[in-house]
């Protein structure tokens, strides 16, 4: 696809991110059974469940525009879900909180691409004035701000870097 306008731009960004959020939807639920940590586990299953309804969301505006939401590969998550695996499950832990930290720390790399992804779309739509894909993408950069605080508050106040320490 030949990137013109700011549509071609908006477009190709919508399919880079369902790609992105497609990736790390597999390699969250992996982190959840691999955590130690109860709360961490039901922090990253409520993180998959927040990834699948983005990824539901990106089809919806795709659709709306007649977009194929599988037209890109996005190769930067690519690299953010190899480093999870490699970091937070493949590598031997000696402690089981020292492994949560490494997950909450591999997650939230994966998030803030999320973060970065939605807020860019986001700001997209409202140059161009799609109001509903604009309510739309807001409410999962905000669901996805909300799960980013929720695991840095499992990380500091709920302890794991504490006992990893």
């Amino acid at each position: 696809m030949t990137v013109n306008t700011l549509q071609d731009v908006y477009k190709s960004q919508l399919q880079d991110l369902h790609s992105a959020c497609t990736q790390s939807l597999e390699v969250t639920t992996e982190l959840g059974r691999a955590a130690s940590s109860q709360e961490l586990s039901e922090a990253l299953i409520a993180g998959a469940n927040g990834i699948a309804d983005g990824i539901e969301a990106l089809k919806t505006i795709c659709a709306a525009h007649d977009i194929d939401p599988t037209g890109e590969h996005c190769r930067g998550m690519e690299g953010l879900v190899k480093e999870a695996r490699a970091h937070a499950m493949q590598a031997d832990f000696g402690d089981d909180d020292v492994r949560d930290a490494v997950i909450i720390t591999q997650y939230q790399r994966m998030v803030h691409y999320a973060l970065a992804g939605y807020g860019s779309l986001l700001a997209f739509a409202n140059r161009l004035e799609l109001t509903d894909d604009a309510a739309s993408l807001q409410k999962q950069l905000d669901e996805t701000y909300d799960g980013d605080r929720h695991m840095t508050h499992i990380a500091t106040a709920g302890g794991i870097n504490k006992a990893a320490a």
